[in-house]
């Protein structure tokens, strides 16, 4: 039994065809969004790869792209189908193209779905990323004429200033790296050679941010070292008052960002997998209908169109024969006990003692 039946005359079939035929042209339209959307992700995650560990984030917007291009091409190719299946002649040469042309929109279909559930699972990646990401990029802030690095500390400082964040998980991470180059220590000082010496590593910590953690909002002069003594500064405490830097990590500042950015593509590209399937049944109600007129042979009558031909059960069943049995119609069976097909096979006997001879009389 058809699945969702429903009767078609010429007049319902004709409006169905230009119907599609317009909603394929929006569905170009929905393409390029989607592309746009992935290329803009792309570029995001882009402009700040130098504080992301390479890994797989770039795979969302690279989907986003990729079913972006295929949906401008299949759509196009649909909106020409369709408008031709106003016209039974016309539909006759789509007829073997209908069916290959449908399956394939449906793992379009569900490649958009595919590519917004991942808008909502990339969190987990993107987190590690810039976990590991800024990590390194706080490590070498300081080797700033490093070729390969001297870049980093302008881009943390701009990362900070811009995100209104400090360090990785917060201002403390500062606490636990050398910040300050070498070169910019007085090594003549007594200070500056016993805070070195105190370190296992040899390395110059100090409880101080960057100028970049600094909030200009504060009315308090920014306060950025010595930051948890509290006799360094006049009518200050640590623990109690409220400093005047940045108390948001940059990873959890990336991370909202890009969440949200994430969020708003997941729910566009979710609308277009709506549209695209309403779409796609329209097609495949077309595809039947159209078929069934050629069936019947009366170009003007009505006809059928489902969405499926059979129930779910015995469609699932068909295509899981179909899939046991491919490639088996040309294999010659080998197994033991089964009889070979040119076995027992009737032989003409044409032994000679069989064979009526004839004289051949002589010529006279």
């Amino acid at each position: 039994m058809a699945v969702l039946k429903v009767k078609f005359t010429k007049t319902k079939r004709d409006k169905l065809a230009q119907i599609l035929w317009i909603l394929n042209w929006v569905s170009v339209v929905s393409g390029i969004i989607l592309f746009s959307l992935g290329l803009f992700l792309k570029i995001e995650i882009k402009k700040r790869s130098e504080v992301m560990a390479k890994g797989d984030i770039n795979s969302v917007p690279n989907m986003l792209i990729s079913v972006g291009v295929i949906a401008c091409i299949i759509n196009f190719l649909g909106g020409k189908i369709c408008y031709d299946c106003s016209d039974a002649n016309k539909f006759s040469r789509w007829k073997l193209v209908m069916l290959p042309y449908i399956v394939c929109t449906f793992c379009f279909t569900f490649s958009i779905l595919v590519g917004a559930l991942m808008c909502y699972t990339m969190r987990n990646e993107l987190e590690e990323s810039l976990y590991l990401g800024l990590r390194d990029a706080i490590k070498f802030y300081k080797d700033t004429d490093i070729p390969g690095r001297c870049f980093l500390k302008k881009t943390v400082d701009l990362l900070q200033i811009g995100f209104r964040c400090c360090g990785n998980n917060g201002f403390r991470d500062w606490f636990e790296i050398q910040w300050v180059s070498r070169r910019y220590l007085n090594m003549a000082s007594k200070e500056v050679l016993d805070r070195l010496k105190s370190n296992i590593d040899g390395k110059f910590l100090v409880d101080g941010v960057p100028f970049s953690c600094c909030n200009p909002s504060s009315p308090r002069p920014c306060i950025q070292y010595q930051l948890t003594n509290n006799s360094a500064h006049y009518n200050y405490d640590f623990l109690t008052e409220e400093l005047n830097i940045w108390m948001k990590g940059c990873r959890e500042a990336l991370l909202d960002y890009y969440t949200g950015i994430m969020r708003s593509i997941g729910v566009a590209a979710l609308l277009i997998w709506l549209f695209e399937l309403s779409v796609l049944i329209g097609v495949r109600y077309l595809q039947t209908a159209m078929k069934n007129v050629l069936l019947l042979g009366d170009l003007e009558g009505e006809s059928d169109g489902w969405l499926l031909e059979n129930s779910f059960v015995e469609t699932a069943k068909y295509n899981i024969s179909i899939i046991k049995n491919l490639g088996k119609a040309n294999q010659i069976s080998t197994v033991s006990g089964m009889n070979d097909p040119n076995i027992n096979v009737q032989n003409t006997d044409c032994d000679k003692t069989n064979i009526t001879t004839k004289s051949i009389p002589a010529a006279r």
